[in-house]
């Protein structure tokens, strides 16, 4: 069985974290750990790097809805410490696309779906979220989708 190469940087990182005592670092990367191992028990399969993108993802999607609560909440010192946590969960994550490159793939993925208006946005954005697999944000991608359809 292959294992996947993110889940094994995940388990280094944590001895790291342990050894050098950084207990916020570590507490993050358990949390993110436990996710993964949720998926792996739940679906009796070993995961890969796709899927494990995919978890981190969601994770990351949850702590900055976080972030924008306490903020809106005016909860400074819990803000913070959700930054922080985004900060740690993002060094596991692919680097953000381009809001060009990300335009271009909406571009093609419009071509290809054959989409000549709103309601097309399902097919284009299937085809989109399936290319740019956790390195763009799925509220970004809708919104650039129904630009390019409107428009």
């Amino acid at each position: 069985m292959v294992q996947s190469v993110l889940a094994g940087r995940l388990k280094a990182d944590i001895i790291t974290a342990m050894k050098a005592k950084d207990k916020d670092r570590l507490g993050v990367l358990r949390m993110m750990q436990a996710a993964v191992k949720q998926v792996e028990v739940d679906e009796r399969r070993e995961i890969e790097d796709a899927d494990v993108v995919k978890i981190l993802s969601s994770y990351a999607r949850k702590v900055k809805d976080q972030i924008k609560s306490y903020g809106e909440g005016g909860r400074d010192d819990l803000c913070a410490v959700a930054k922080t946590e985004l900060k740690i969960v993002s060094e596991f994550l692919p680097a953000e696309m381009s809001q060009e490159d990300l335009e271009k793939i909406v571009r093609a993925a419009v071509e290809e779906a054959g989409a000549d208006g709103p309601q097309d946005m399902g097919k284009v954005m299937k085809l989109v979220l399936s290319k740019t697999a956790g390195r763009a944000d799925g509220g970004k991608v809708s919104a650039l989708v129904k630009k390019i359809l409107m428009g």
